[in-house]
């Protein structure tokens, strides 16, 4: 029973009874290695925790290659779906709007000024949308075109055709940018007039939560943007410290290849995501080799796993 219930953490520092024997040159380079990765994936994570405003969006918006529309599909709201619908998006603001209410316990005249900046708020959306009416139409009909040249199978073999499709693509997200930025603007503006409302002894303590629109698909940009930073950070930590170093090395080589997989083929300079690729089967030697068992805490960890786990009477080798 020891034995199974041990194993998922055997495994995470390595299964094998010891790592292939290195010469000290090999494992000292692998531990080098093993700390500058896990340095890069902290320092990465740190600088988008610090910026606020890292998003994944621009990066995925930009894919290309044969999963170019699965990448694209995990931007938020590419579509407009949730911006462009104006019932779910006030509904979104009347969320906030109450949660900001409760959160700082505004007294009456504050909850009807919140009220007054959610239909101002409103007011500015109609209006935006109102003057970029024709551009919206248009948007919605070249969303149409596009599902039309989808279902065509005799386009998906032919380059030049298949090329329209793309090109459609780039003019709808030029048509609508501007129109969803306006939008933006004014979600933005909404949130910091309904916060500043709070007076300063109401403001001790926690602060609101920033107003987050929900996700638009299960795993979007917007969920994204919150879990890598610290992604980036933990996979940092296991790979310096040597804790966990299999899984730590596997799950960095998967978002590594998904990175490499978004930008293929590869082109080169600086903006290349053959770095992605080469650090990822680094990390994927890592894992193989056990690497945290080098001066890194999987040797103790995997000590104290097979002596727990080992049966009794057993021969330790």
């Amino acid at each position: 029973m020891l034995k199974l219930l041990f194993s998922p953490i055997r495994l995470a520092t390595g299964w094998g009874i010891s790592p292939r024997i290195l010469g000290w040159i090999g494992v000292c380079t692998l531990v080098l290695l093993r700390v500058t990765i896990g340095w890069h994936f902290f320092s990465e994570g740190i600088d988008k925790y610090r910026a606020g405003n890292w998003s994944a969006a621009p990066f995925f918006a930009n894919a290309k290659g044969p999963f170019a529309s699965h990448y694209r599909g995990m931007v938020w709201d590419a579509e407009g779906t949730l911006r462009l619908d104006r019932d779910r998006l006030l509904t979104e603001w009347a969320r906030f709007r109450d949660q900001v209410t409760s959160h700082y316990g505004f007294d009456d005249a504050q909850t009807r000024e919140a009220q007054r900046n959610f239909a101002s708020a409103a007011d500015q959306y109609d209006y935006v949308m109102e003057l970029n009416q024709n551009e919206v139409e248009e948007f919605q009909l070249g969303r149409e075109r596009i599902e039309q040249l989808d279902q065509d199978a005799t386009r998906s073999g032919v380059s030049s055709l298949g090329g329209q499709r793309e090109t459609i693509r780039k003019e709808r997200q030029a048509l609508i940018r501007p129109v969803l930025a306006q939008i933006d603007s004014i979600s933005e503006s909404y949130e910091r007039c309904q916060t500043a409302l709070a007076k300063a002894k109401q403001r001790e303590g926690i602060p609101a939560k920033i107003m987050r629109l929900p996700p638009t698909n299960v795993m979007d940009t917007s969920i994204m943007d919150e879990v890598v930073p610290y992604f980036d950070m933990a996979i940092g930590w296991c790979l310096i410290l040597g804790l966990f170093t299999p899984a730590a090395s596997l799950a960095a080589a998967g978002f590594l290849g998904s990175v490499f997989l978004s930008q293929y083929p590869p082109t080169t300079g600086p903006s290349s995501s053959m770095y992605q690729l080469i650090e990822g089967l680094a990390c994927l030697v890592l894992a193989g080799t056990a690497a945290g068992r080098f001066a890194g805490l999987d040797f103790f960890i995997h000590l104290i796993t097979r002596k727990v786990a080992r049966p009794q009477g057993a021969v330790s080798k």
